[in-house]
């Protein structure tokens, strides 16, 4: 019987186990450092347009039998091991689908005084630290897609508040498309949330936030979502990556032999550059690398990954959205519908589905 372990249990994790976990030839263990596997692109709604939270979690224990509840240490590729705090696991054949993490570039001031926004923990945490206190501003620090998706939820929950995005570059959103940057920069300011452009914070000290320029606000609440990172035993693996940890893999998904790496972690070439990070991607690498595992056990030529770019949708909580679906610049209302309808699809049970069909009717949004 051959091994399997799969480390994370988010989209890519969860999509390969699907593919393995009823053979009865293999042996599949999954890892994780959470019991729960959790709907991430639908968190900063539940800042904003009153989804629960709980609508969002997915019980790992229901997908396998074989789960391990401990955060991986290190990965040995040549003697085929998984470290955890705990003991190793051998393996045959490994699937790394540990996801990113939030980036606080080794600023402990910032990661002591910041919100993060990686799991349900923390959208609760938040939740109940804007219910409990007033603050009088909000800064979200990142003006890519989840900080732009935040600021705008935070403007739902705080329709007079002074609510800030701080980027460092010298625009917002990337390299995505100028269309799209005018459009959003134009949504921002009719939801009268300022940008900071080139700016930095330097320090928070007891709700005071320090920005490069000399501006100071006092009495502030921050977001951090300034960029993401993969996983510590990611960093210490002696291989290609890219600056945020990504693992270059080939074309059908591997790091040797027996180790494939799918989702967030994988760094995938595409049409001469590299995929972005994006939920279709993971799930498809996912059963990718799961397939290719098989046909390696079988002895059977591999699969290529081939990626299927439908596009993608910048979510706003004033339901002006905007988006390229299947190659077509789409703004305001649609977008918003095919981001909550891609949402509910890709939600693992069908109580989630309910709930979060439900939260968005009680909620009128």
């Amino acid at each position: 019987m051959k091994k399997v372990v799969i480390i994370g249990a988010g989209f890519a994790g969860i999509s390969a186990l699907h593919v393995l976990r009823d053979r009865i030839d293999i042996e599949v263990t999954l890892i994780d450092n959470k019991e729960t596997s959790d709907f991430l692109p639908l968190l900063p709604d539940c800042i904003g347009r009153g989804i629960n939270p709980e609508n969002l979690i997915y019980n790992i224990a229901k997908a396998t039998s074989k789960f391990i509840k401990e955060e991986v240490a290190a990965v040995d590729l040549e003697k085929k091991q998984v470290a955890t705090k705990s003991g190793s696991f051998d393996y045959d054949y490994l699937i790394i689908a540990s996801g990113s993490e939030t980036n606080f570039y080794d600023n402990e001031n910032i990661r002591q005084n910041a919100y993060k926004l990686d799991s349900v923990e923390d959208v609760k945490r938040i939740i109940n630290v804007l219910k409990e206190d007033n603050f009088d501003n909000y800064i979200i620090v990142g003006a890519g897609y989840t900080g732009i998706e935040v600021a705008t939820n935070l403007r739902r929950t705080k329709p007079n508040a002074k609510i800030i995005v701080v980027e460092r570059a010298p625009g917002i959103l990337g390299q995505l498309p100028e269309w799209m940057k005018k459009y959003v920069a134009g949504n921002l300011a009719k939801l009268k949330i300022d940008v900071f452009t080139e700016t930095t914070i330097e320090r928070i000290e007891d709700k005071k936030v320090y920005l490069s320029g000399n501006r100071i606000f006092d009495n502030t609440f921050v977001v951090w979502a300034a960029g993401v990172k993969t996983a510590a035993f990611i960093q210490d693996l002696k291989t290609e990556k890219n600056p945020q940890g990504r693992i270059k893999v080939d074309e059908y998904l591997r790091l040797n032999e027996s180790c494939f790496v799918a989702g967030d972690t994988a760094y995938v070439a595409y049409q001469n550059n590299f995929l972005r990070m994006a939920v279709q991607f993971a799930i498809m690498e996912g059963e990718v690398a799961a397939r290719n595992i098989l046909r390696s056990i079988k002895g059977v030529n591999l699969i290529k990954y081939k990626p299927i770019d439908l596009g993608y949708v910048i979510p706003m909580a004033n339901n002006r959205s905007c988006g390229q679906v299947f190659g077509i610049n789409l703004k305001g209302f649609v977008p918003t519908i095919l981001h909550f309808i891609m949402c509910i699809y890709r939600s693992q049970e069908i109580k989630n589905k309910l709930g979060i069909v439900g939260d968005l009717i009680k909620g009128g949004r």
